[in-house]
């Protein structure tokens, strides 16, 4: 996606009922797992810690993510190194 295309979307994170996030902005999925997902946002790096977290939907072309599970913490990182050298988990798998 180029740069043009990211600036047309705003990053927003909702929780609802304490089980569902949604999450738009998502420039990529750069790992995850049922306790940890860290995303590539157009805000910086954004890890999410929980349990029994899975992904509902994943739509990269529109920048949005959908998880559930038990939400625990949500942090923030203007980092945006985090496997840049090796791409990102999808992209690996998807090769």
């Amino acid at each position: 996606m180029d740069e043009k295309n990211v600036q047309n979307y705003t990053h927003t994170v909702f929780l609802r009922d304490g089980e569902k996030i949604s999450i738009t902005g998502v420039i990529d999925v750069l790992t995850f797992d049922e306790e940890t997902v860290i995303l590539d946002t157009d805000r910086g790096m954004l890890t999410l810690r929980g349990m029994d977290l899975h992904v509902q939907r994943l739509d990269l072309e529109r920048q949005e993510l959908e998880l559930e599970g038990e939400l625990e913490s949500l942090v923030y990182s203007h980092s945006h190194s985090y496997g840049r050298d090796g791409g990102s988990l999808l992209s690996k798998l998807f090769k």
